[in-house]
């Protein structure tokens, strides 16, 4: 009985994780496939850059030089450029779902 409940629970995940991959996605060739993907990597970018602000809004800064305007300043541009930072270098998936549903609204438009 154990060994029919392991071998479905690897047939469901396995078939589970066949519906979840994605198709490969190649380089952008045409100018809207260019403008596509830079769109899709500048939204994954900016969400980052917000999930990582939101994740520091507890935090707090003491000391004779914490807290304050500037430094509320100089957290939100490192946020920024850690999420470009991030989505540089692979971020975390989001934008080749973007890119892909870009792509299919442009399809249909046309």
């Amino acid at each position: 009985m154990d060994t029919n409940f392991s071998q479905l629970q690897a047939s469901l995940t396995d078939n589970n994780a066949n519906k979840l991959k994605a198709k490969p996605i190649g380089e952008p060739k045409t100018a809207e496939e260019i403008s596509a993907r830079r769109a899709a990597d500048e939204f994954e970018a900016v969400f980052i850059s917000q999930m990582l602000k939101s994740m520091s809004v507890g935090v707090k800064t003491d000391g004779p030089f914490g807290g304050g305007q500037s430094e509320e300043i100089y957290r939100d541009l490192m946020n920024e450029q850690l999420g470009k930072s991030i989505s540089g270098q692979g971020g975390i998936g989001m934008s080749d779902a973007i890119y892909r549903e870009i792509l299919k609204s442009q399809e249909v438009g046309k």
